[in-house]
Parts: C-alpha cells; structure tokens; sequence
C-alpha cells in the first residue's frame, strides 16, 4: 500500500513536470511565433497545460472556467479574428537584437527576483522565536494558519460568495468587455463594400424607353 501511494505521487510530479514545461514552451512561441494562426494554437496549448496543473492542484472549478472561457471563447474568438482578416499570410519584420534583448530582459527580471528572495527574511511560525535572518531584510514572510479559520465550504460556493458579493462591479465589467468582444468580431466580418450590395433604381427603371430596355 505504501509503494502504491509513493508511485501515486511520483506520477503526479510527473504530471507536473509535464504540464510546466509544456506551459513554459507554449507561451515562449506564442511571443515568438510570426505566424499568427501559430500563435493562437500555442495560446490554446498554453491554456491546456493550466488546466492540467489546476486539476492537479484540485482546483476544478477554475480548471473548468479556462477551458469553458478560454479555450472554448476567446482562443476560437482568437483564431477567427485572425481567419477573417487574413493574417495567416503575414510576414512579421523582427530582428534578432530585439529578440536578444527581450531574452536578457526577462532573464534579468527572473534573476532579480531570485536574488530578492535570497535576501530575505522568513520566519516559519509567528508564534515561535525561531527565524532565518540573512544581512538584506527588504520584507517578511509570516506563517499564518488558515485551517481555524476556514467555513468548509466548497469551492463554487466560495468563488460565489466572492464574485457575486466583493467582485460583482469587477465580474459585469469583465462581461461587458467579452460583449464588446463579440460585437466587434461580428462587426470585423461585414462587408460595407457597395459593389456587393444589390440595389434597386425604381426610377431608373421607369425612365427607360422601349428601345433601351434591353441595355
């Protein structure tokens, strides 16, 4: 029985591994991809490989919601946009010195916070003296035990009672930019051309003579 849940959890951090890498991967060549259909494919992988971190996290409801949101809405909204415009075919101009310097941009950001949380302060348990100084103390990480005060509640009642209670400005808001979304990739595929419109001269109709009629 031991064996089996150690192997249970060596697959999961397999799983793990996976999902993260191929969430890092994703969202490289979704910045580095010229082609934009290519890009909004590697944006839908990218948002698969959340989902699997979140169900391995045991967050299903926030798993559902990107693929029901994200994938399922605006990665189809994505690639339709691109579809309808025709940007499939575009040549993007990029040069390598800005792709060398974004590189060193955010490799500078990830060492920097590395080196942040080097020099820090973390103290394990507020309620004891035991606490890791180092020479650099620019914030404290207090320990807070959340399990007393918890309502055992479930993960959708606890994302209702927030969104629909503190959020319910911000959770319209949201809506109301998905909206504008759809209206203007609706609005993307008409064609205002009046070359394609059929139209009716009534007047020059009636005008014509009989000998006309069959220009």
């Amino acid at each position: 029985m031991l064996e089996l849940f150690i192997n249970i959890i060596k697959f999961e951090n397999l799983l793990i591994l996976i999902f993260s890498n191929s969430l890092l991967i994703s969202s490289g060549f979704v910045i580095l991809s010229r082609n934009s259909v290519y890009s909004a494919f590697f944006l839908v992988l990218s948002f698969i490989s959340s989902t699997g971190l979140l169900l391995l996290l045991e967050c299903e409801f926030i798993a559902l919601m990107f693929i029901i949101i994200y994938v399922g809405a605006i990665a189809v909204l994505f690639i339709y946009v691109v579809f309808m415009l025709d940007l499939k075919n575009t040549a993007f101009q990029s040069s390598n010195n800005n792709t060398l310097s974004m590189i060193f941009y955010v490799s500078f950001i990830f060492f920097s916070i590395i080196i942040l949380s080097y020099f820090t302060t973390f103290i394990v348990n507020g309620y004891s003296n035991f606490s890791y100084n180092t020479s650099l103390n620019f914030y404290n990480n207090n320990y807070f035990n959340w399990f007393f005060n918890l309502d055992f509640l479930t993960e959708l009642h606890v994302f209702g009672q927030l969104i629909y209670t503190f959020y319910i400005f911000q959770f319209l808001l949201v809506g109301f930019i998905l909206l504008l979304a759809v209206i203007g990739a609706v609005l993307l595929t008409i064609n205002y051309s009046s070359k394609n419109l059929l139209k009716q001269a009534a007047f020059k109709q009636i005008s014509r003579s009989f000998k006309n009629i069959l220009l």
